[in-house]
């Protein structure tokens, strides 16, 4: 963890559910994914941020006295909080010249966008799908706030210590087969393509759920437990993602009828980690990785130089 710890610090002190992508991105402006078209033709100073995945990227990239709202559950001191259930008219109090949502919110709170881009404030809704798409989120983010700049190192860094992690973890040669769940009560697992797949397998880990199929088109895949049992002499490993939307603990995996015959729980590897780190497009990921790959191969990029 000290290493895992030491690599955030030094990545960020230089910076300083449906998955819709950017839909394009290019000079001054860009097309989010509701289909607004925006033209930056300064940068926005008065931001609030109702994502915590926007907070956490704004915050990479430098900014502070422009963010003027974040969404309840983040962390920023001195910094007011908003949500999408709070009323318009307190979003009209704080004048912000930009609102940074996702498209859930998009979907189900239309009266609140709707009225605050009738107010003269600009939305733009944003939330990459995949890896491939957080490098186009990211620059998108850096054009809205005039840190394109830093943006793109953000992208350059964050590919080089991939390449950096793979070098290690693709010469391992007995790889774990894990199944890695999304949602314990529903029996859920992620998409192939998502980020938290995308992190399993930087770390050197075989996704054992690769037929899962998506749910409405988002990267969460129903698997159910008839097909989690048929992999149970296979799965070395038994992943799980906690947040808000899934509260599962060891004991609970432990004691779920049937689990008892799967190979990862009569070995007791089972191992929970932060959804903010396997499944947010932020620098973070990298935290993801670096967890799941001690949780797998304790050691091995410190071994391998990775540090």
């Amino acid at each position: 963890m000290k290493i895992i710890n030491s690599i955030i610090i030094i990545f960020f002190s230089t910076f300083l559910f449906r998955a819709v992508p950017v839909q394009s991105h290019a000079g001054n402006g860009l097309t989010d994914a509701g289909g607004r078209s925006i033209q930056v033709d300064a940068p926005y100073t008065r931001i609030i941020s109702l994502y915590g995945a926007h907070t956490r990227n704004l915050k990479a990239l430098g900014l502070d006295d422009e963010i003027i709202g974040i969404c309840p559950l983040d962390r920023w001191a001195g910094k007011p909080k908003f949500s999408y259930h709070d009323g318009l008219e307190k979003f009209m109090a704080a004048r912000p010249d930009l609102v940074l949502i996702r498209p859930m919110i998009d979907r189900a709170y239309t009266a609140l966008v709707t009225g605050m881009e009738r107010a003269g404030i600009v939305v733009v809704s944003l939330q990459p799908g995949n890896v491939d798409e957080m490098f186009e989120y990211w620059p998108a983010l850096g054009t809205l706030t005039g840190r394109i700049d830093q943006a793109r190192q953000m992208v350059t860094a964050f590919k080089d210590e991939i390449a950096r992690i793979s070098a290690v973890t693709r010469a391992i040669p007995d790889k774990k087969q894990v199944y890695f769940e999304a949602i314990h009560s529903r029996m859920k697992t992620f998409t192939p393509g998502s980020m938290a797949v995308f992190a399993l397998e930087t770390a050197g880990g075989v996704n054992i759920a690769r037929d899962a199929p998506s749910v409405r088109g988002t990267n969460i895949a129903f698997y159910g437990k008839e097909r989690i049992l048929s992999h149970a002499h296979e799965i070395d490993v038994f992943l799980a993602q906690k947040g808000a939307m899934n509260q599962p603990t060891i004991e609970m995996i432990k004691n779920e009828p049937g689990f008892d015959v799967i190979r990862a729980v009569k070995e007791n590897q089972i191992f929970i980690v932060d959804e903010k780190i396997v499944s947010r497009p932020t620098m973070d990921l990298l935290k993801g990785i670096y967890t799941i790959a001690e949780m797998l191969y304790p050691g091995i990029l410190e071994k391998g130089g990775v540090q």
